[in-house]
């Protein structure tokens, strides 16, 4: 297969991180990218032609507009970059009778509650969960509840809103909580039916960890198991550390492997890349989370497959059909800090990167918020204050390489916002 003579539509929401990786992934392979985005400036930035502009939340408008675009503009794959994609690349990949996960299938994992439903259904290990309008009483449903419990707003992602009660008092505290979150400008410009209703699961105690894979005609191929050495047990929920290969028994990660594989299959997940979050106890694998689409942020960077290929490259790679099967990730283990933020306010200064940069181990540290701009963390927030890359002989020794990096930075953060 000559990589040349392929042309892939891009779809890049203007908030991502992911823009330059998968242009260059496409570059690397000499493949021609159209890209679809819901800003035109994003467009002007990265390719200014044989591109369009396209209403995400409206994904059957979306799929006409991009359909009449193929018309002129052939396409061989739909590569969605992130949750925001994944609906649409399925539902124009099917009237192009391209390689695809169903509309419905994505629908699915784009709905908590309805993600639920269906592993409940399915007899996958799962939290039990019900669903709560935050119209209601907090107080007069809390008797109910089993404890500790987990809410989540229906409408947000990347742990945004996501509040641990271990009590009556403290599902109160916490449902208030995140309806003050679902009435922020922010949300409530998005006109997002789910903002009106919180899923109420079960709190899974145990190890939590990471699967990143790509579906093959229905068979998940594991690029990476990450271990993610901070206990996660609220009461919020912000992912730090992630470290690859996992450190835990091969048995058990054959477990979330077999966990993950069923969850796709059940979800009726076909191909491309898949992201899951599973809790690992006592009493086995239990799915937290699954998304069509590979891992968030910058964290890809710390996978590496072959001789060098990228995560992006890869998934390009699997899109336009040509062979994947054999790629595996590099031997030498790698990780990943998001770096939290440590209280609100407005980010000052960043000192102490050289020294942090020097630290053993260390490939790159990353600061993605600019001086200057407001700051706001778990639950409220929903970003980090950028990454720390490293690379080493030992997940453990990736581990405190990371730790020690982040003890030297420092953040100077002052004042709020008028």
């Amino acid at each position: 297969m000559n990589p040349s003579k392929k042309r892939i539509l891009l779809l890049l929401p203007t908030k991502t991180y992911r823009a330059k990786a998968f242009l260059s992934a496409a570059s690397q392979l000499g493949v021609a990218v159209a890209i679809g985005s819901d800003q035109p400036q994003t467009l002007s930035e990265l390719s200014p032609r044989k591109s369009l502009v396209i209403n995400f939340s409206e994904p059957e408008k979306a799929t006409n507009e991009i359909v009449a675009f193929a018309q002129t503009h052939p396409i061989d794959a739909v590569v969605g970059v992130d949750d925001d994609t994944t609906i649409l690349s399925s539902m124009v990949s099917e009237v192009l009778s391209l390689p695809h996960n169903s509309a419905e299938s994505a629908r699915i994992t784009r709905s908590k509650y309805q993600m639920r439903k269906v592993l409940a259904a399915s007899g996958i290990p799962s939290p039990r969960f019900e669903l709560v309008s935050i119209s209601v009483d907090p107080a007069n449903i809390a008797s109910g509840i089993n404890f500790p419990c987990v809410l989540k707003p229906l409408s947000l992602s990347a742990s945004r809103g996501v509040i641990r009660a271990n009590n009556p008092k403290e599902f109160v505290k916490a449902f208030h909580r995140i309806v003050s979150i679902l009435g922020s400008s922010d949300v409530k410009s998005r006109k997002d039916a789910r903002a009106e209703q919180i899923l109420v699961e079960d709190f899974i105690p145990g190890t939590e960890v990471a699967l990143e894979g790509i579906l093959i005609r229905g068979r998940l191929k594991v690029l990476a198991i990450f271990d993610k050495p901070d206990p996660l047990d609220g009461p919020f929920f912000e992912e730090t550390l992630y470290v690859t290969p996992s450190r835990l028994p091969v048995d058990v990660q054959n477990d979330i492997i077999s966990c993950t594989a069923q969850t796709a299959d059940v979800l009726g997940l076909r191909e491309g890349p898949v992201h899951a979050e599973l809790r690992v106890n006592d009493d086995g694998a239990w799915i937290i989370e699954i998304a069509a689409r590979s891992i968030g942020g910058l964290c890809a960077r710390t996978l590496r497959f072959g001789t060098g290929v990228s995560l992006e490259e890869l998934i390009i790679r699997h899109a336009i059909g040509m062979e994947v099967e054999s790629l595996q990730r590099e031997r030498q283990p790698a990780g990943v800090m998001m770096i939290p933020i440590p209280h609100a306010g407005i980010l000052r200064e960043v000192r102490g990167k050289t020294e942090a940069e020097q630290v053993a181990g260390i490939e790159e540290i990353t600061i993605s918020i600019p001086l200057g701009q407001e700051v706001l963390p778990l639950p409220e927030g929903a970003s980090y204050l950028g990454f720390i890359f490293a690379r080493g002989s030992t997940s453990e020794g990736v581990e405190a390489s990371l730790r020690e990096a982040h003890r030297r930075l420092e953040f100077v953060i002052t004042g709020r916002k008028l």
